[in-house]
C-alpha cells in the first residue's frame, strides 16, 4: 500500500536524506581506501532500522479499508461494513449473509406460505409442530420479553395488526368496528403458546404469531454472529434501522450510527441524535415510520395489546441500546406501548440495557426521557 504525502514527506526530510549523507561519509570512503569513523557506522545502522520500522508501522496503520456488502431482506435492505486491512471476497462472504438470511425467512416470514410460522398459524389447537433451534432460541427470547414487559411486547397481535391494515392484509380505509377489534382481542395472548423442547402448539385454535417486531433485530444478530465465526472482529451490520456495531470503526474510534427525528414528513432526512456503538446493539420503534390514515387522523402500527388500538400516548420514539439487537427490537416497541414512566422504570432495572423514550408535547416540541445509564451526548 502507498504511503500518504505527509509520511512520505516525513520519510524524505527526516530519514532518508540523512541516510544518504551518512552513506557518503561511510562508504564512500571506503572505495577510497579509507575506513571510517565508528560513529557514521553507528548512526547509519540506527537511520537503518528506524526507517524499516517506520515503513511497517506506516503499512499497519493505513492498511485497514472499510469494506461494505448490501443487499435485499424481510422487505428491506441490508447494510454491512467491516474494518479489515488487506482483501474480503465481497462475493463468498455476500452468499453467506444471504443464507443465514433466508434462514431467518424461512423460519418468520409470514410471507413465505412455506414457513414455520405460517405452517404454525395454519396448525389447529393441541397439535405439536417440531420446530428448528434457530426458531427456539427466538421463541424463548420472545418469551421472556413477554413476561418481562407484562405482556406490553405480545408476539400473537397479528389479528389485531391485520384489522387495522398493518399486517398480511391492506387497510380498508376506515376505522375497525369496537365488536371486530374485540373479537380480535379474543384470539391474542402470548400465554396461548405453548412451546416444550422443540416443539411449539398453541391452546386455542386462532392463535397466530406475528414475530416482526424481532425479526429484524434477530437477523441483525445471526449477520454479526456469522461475521466474528468468520474471524472478522470490527463490523456494522444494519437491517431496516436495526443495528449492532462490533469492535471499532478505526483504533481508538467506534462505529457512529443515528437516531432519526420523530417527524413523518423528515424521519429520513435528519439524525436526531448521534450514537456511538462498541459491541452494543441499537433499535428504535417510532409512530413515524408506519402509521396509517383513518377519518383524517393518523393511526401508529403500534398496536396495544391490552386494548387492540394503536398507542396514543405521546410516545413518538423509543430507542434501546441492550447486548443483544432481538431484545433492543422487541423492547423498542414494547416500550412505546408502555409510555416514559413503566417504560424507564423497567429499563432502570435491567442490567447492560438503556433507552431514549421521546415525547412529543401538543405544540410539536419533543421531551427526551432518558434511562439512568444512557450515553450522555458528545459535543
Amino acid at each position: 500500500m502507498s504511503l500518504n504525502l505527509h509520511f512520505r514527506h516525513v520519510l524524505l526530510s527526516a530519514i532518508i536524506i540523512p541516510a544518504v549523507n551518512i552513506f557518503k561519509h561511510c562508504w564512500l570512503p571506503l572505495s577510497k581506501g579509507y575506513f571510517p569513523g565508528s560513529g557514521y557506522l553507528l548512526r547509519f545502522c540506527i537511520t537503518c532500522i528506524f526507517l524499516a520500522t517506520a515503513m511497517n508501522a506506516s503499512a499497519g496503520t493505513h492498511d485497514a479499508q472499510i469494506h461494505e456488502i448490501s443487499g435485499k431482506t424481510m422487505g428491506t435492505f441490508y447494510h454491512v461494513k467491516i474494518s479489515h486491512p488487506g482483501i474480503i471476497d465481497r462475493v463468498i462472504l455476500k452468499n453467506k449473509i444471504d443464507a443465514r438470511l433466508q434462514a431467518v425467512n424461512d423460519s418468520m416470514s409470514m410471507y413465505l406460505k412455506t414457513s414455520e410460522i405460517s405452517r404454525f398459524n395454519r396448525t389447529p389447537k393441541h397439535t405439536p409442530m417440531v420446530i428448528s433451534d434457530g426458531f427456539v432460541l427466538v421463541l424463548n427470547q420472545a418469551r421472556a420479553l413477554y413476561d418481562l414487559t407484562e405482556g406490553a411486547w405480545d408476539g400473537t397481535v397479528k389479528p389485531l395488526v391485520d384489522i387495522w391494515g398493518f399486517g398480511t392484509t391492506r387497510a380498508k380505509g376506515k376505522m375497525p368496528a369496537k365488536a371486530t377489534i374485540n373479537k380480535a382481542l379474543k384470539n391474542t395472548g402470548f400465554d396461548k403458546i405453548i412451546l416444550f423442547k422443540n416443539t411449539l402448539a398453541k391452546k386455542e385454535p386462532n392463535i397466530t404469531l406475528d414475530m416482526g417486531s424481532i425479526a429484524k433485530g434477530y437477523g441483525v444478530d445471526q449477520v454479526a454472529r456469522l461475521l466474528l465465526e468468520n474471524q472478522f472482529e470490527n463490523t456494522l451490520v444494519e437491517i431496516g434501522g436495526e443495528v449492532v456495531g462490533s469492535g471499532e470503526k478505526r483504533p481508538g474510534k467506534p462505529w457512529n450510527v443515528g437516531i432519526a427525528t420523530p417527524d413523518k414528513q423528515f424521519a429520513k432526512q435528519t439524525v436526531y441524535r448521534a450514537i456511538a456503538l462498541q459491541n452494543k446493539a441499537l433499535a428504535t420503534s417510532g409512530d413515524y415510520r408506519n402509521f396509517v390514515v383513518l377519518n383524517k387522523k393518523a393511526y401508529s402500527h403500534i398496536i396495544d395489546p391490552s386494548t387492540g388500538y394503536p398507542v396514543k400516548n405521546g410516545v413518538v420514539s423509543a430507542s434501546v441500546l441492550a447486548d443483544t439487537c432481538t431484545l433492543a427490537d422487541g423492547l423498542a416497541t414494547a416500550l412505546m406501548v408502555m409510555g416514559p414512566q413503566k417504560g424507564i422504570a423497567l429499563v432502570n432495572r435491567m442490567a447492560t440495557t438503556e433507552c431514549l423514550i421521546i415525547v412529543q408535547e401538543a405544540d410539536g416540541s419533543f421531551i427526551n426521557c432518558y434511562s439512568s445509564g444512557f450515553p450522555a451526548k458528545s459535543h
